[in-house]
Parts: structure tokens; sequence; C-alpha cells
């Protein structure tokens, strides 16, 4: 019987630890979603394509697309497409205060 207690404790201890590997996994992606959206808005003068923010957050294209959308709503960005066809969002223009500027901020 000891041995199935052990058992049970070392399964239920293992989906613990995968469902907070799993927790943490999330948040980086989502942190690297979020530092790539705005290092993207100040280097890109404002514009973002679905796989700049996909290549510079080192996520799934699904992942980003559904976080672009996201942002494309809360900051009412315009969709426009360049000479290439490509499709590309127009946020508001980012203007940091002075203190800002100058430093390095992610």
């Amino acid at each position: 019987m000891a041995i199935l207690e052990l058992i049970l404790i070392l399964t239920l201890a293992g989906m613990a630890g995968l469902l907070i590997a799993r927790a943490n996994e999330e948040n980086q992606k989502q942190r690297r979603l979020v530092d790539a959206f705005y290092q993207l808005l100040k280097a890109q003068d404002s514009c973002i394509s679905l796989i700049q923010l996909a290549a510079a957050a080192s996520v799934d294209p699904q992942i980003a697309k559904q976080y672009l959308e996201e942002q494309v709503k809360i900051f009412h960005a315009v969709p426009e497409v360049d000479n290439d066809g490509d499709t590309f969002y127009r946020f508001p223009k980012l203007r940091l205060p002075p203190s800002l500027e100058q430093e390095e901020w992610s």
C-alpha cells in the first residue's frame, strides 16, 4: 500500500511541476511579446508587421497574431499595405518623455 501512495504522490508532484513549468513558459512568451512589441514600435517608427513581431519575440506566429490583434484594438492601429503587398499596422506615434528617450528601456 505504501508503494501505491508513493507513486500517487510522485505523480501528483510531477503534474504540479509540469503545470508550473508550463505557466512559467507562457509568462516568458508574454514578456518577450511585450518587450518585442515596444522595441519594434520605437525602432520601426510605430509600424509593425506580424512576421516582425513573431521573429523579434521568438514565438509561434499564432501567438504573435493574437497579441498583435489585441494591441491593434487597444491602440486603434491602422492596417496598411506596403509596395510589396505586405500588411503592417501603423500605431500612434510613440513619444517618450526626454528622460526615457536617453535611457535604455524595455
